[in-house]
């Protein structure tokens, strides 16, 4: 069977996002600008690009998002694209104006997810989803097979914001998280103690109840890892915060994400 589905971005997430839509039967393959092993991921422009129906692109920014889209990948010329499901997170304002810059007869779909490398390897990934609601339809299958909750936020464009609003969150649990525990290491506090106090009393969080599955829970920042892609979305969130809106706690919450160093393992 030629491939109709292509993953564009095959790295911690984009990878077993591929792995379980080929799991799930699915005809589909991944494109990487680096060469990876298994013999379904390629970079090949034209390898991957024929017969593909349906583009999945889980890079890391707009940066790379326009490389894929119209310069060095081009793929929004390819003959048979049909949709384009863009499943990074990004600007609000950049993808609603992809609109004007993508041909008209292709369809475009906001489905960034959460739930970090454990999730996408599990096939439970949160969807957050704008789009036309027959063409959501028409793309659940691929969904399904990805993960386990979905959210339809509304038009094309909904599920971005909605996705960096919650990443704000995330970010907030990070920085407060990794600043108790530092706090707890100097009182002479046990880690895992403490992790399992927080667990049943109100300060449980997303970190701190997946802080030995989350494979970033321990990282200090760095511009190519997790830490690093979380100040990149607080930076999404900020160029979409609303006319005349009060930053401070978000620019400062960013900066604080910047400056964590890598915690004892």
């Amino acid at each position: 069977m030629k491939c109709r589905i292509g993953v564009a971005g095959c790295g911690r997430m984009g990878a077993p996002m591929l792995a379980a839509l080929r799991r799930a039967g699915l005809p589909a393959r991944g494109y990487d600008i680096r060469p990876l092993e298994p013999v379904y991921i390629t970079d090949d422009i034209a390898s991957f690009a024929e017969d593909l129906d349906t583009l999945i692109t889980v890079v890391r920014d707009g940066n790379e998002t326009d490389a894929v889209l119209f310069d060095q990948q081009n793929f929004t010329a390819i003959p048979g694209l049909k949709r384009i499901i863009i499943s990074s997170t990004l600007s609000p304002r950049y993808v609603l104006g992809l609109r004007a810059r993508v041909p008209s007869h292709i369809t475009l779909i906001d489905a960034p997810m959460s739930g970090a490398q454990v999730a996408a390897e599990r096939g439970t990934l949160s969807f957050m989803l704008g789009g036309d609601r027959a063409e959501l339809d028409a793309v659940q299958p691929f969904l399904s097979a990805m993960g386990a909750h979905f959210h339809r936020m509304g038009p094309y464009g909904a599920g971005m914001q909605a996705k960096v609003l919650n990443n704000m969150l995330a970010a907030s649990h990070t920085a407060m998280t990794r600043l108790v525990l530092d706090w707890a290491d100097a009182a002479g506090l046990d880690e895992r103690k403490l992790l399992d106090l927080i667990e049943t009393s109100s300060g449980q969080n997303w970190l701190a109840s997946g802080f030995d599955t989350i494979e970033f829970a321990r990282d200090g920042h760095a511009a190519d890892n997790s830490i690093g892609i979380l100040v990149k979305d607080l930076a999404s969130a900020l160029d979409a915060a609303p006319d005349g809106a009060d930053t401070a706690l978000p620019d400062l919450l960013r900066a604080q994400i910047a400056k964590l160093t890598p915690r004892p393992r």
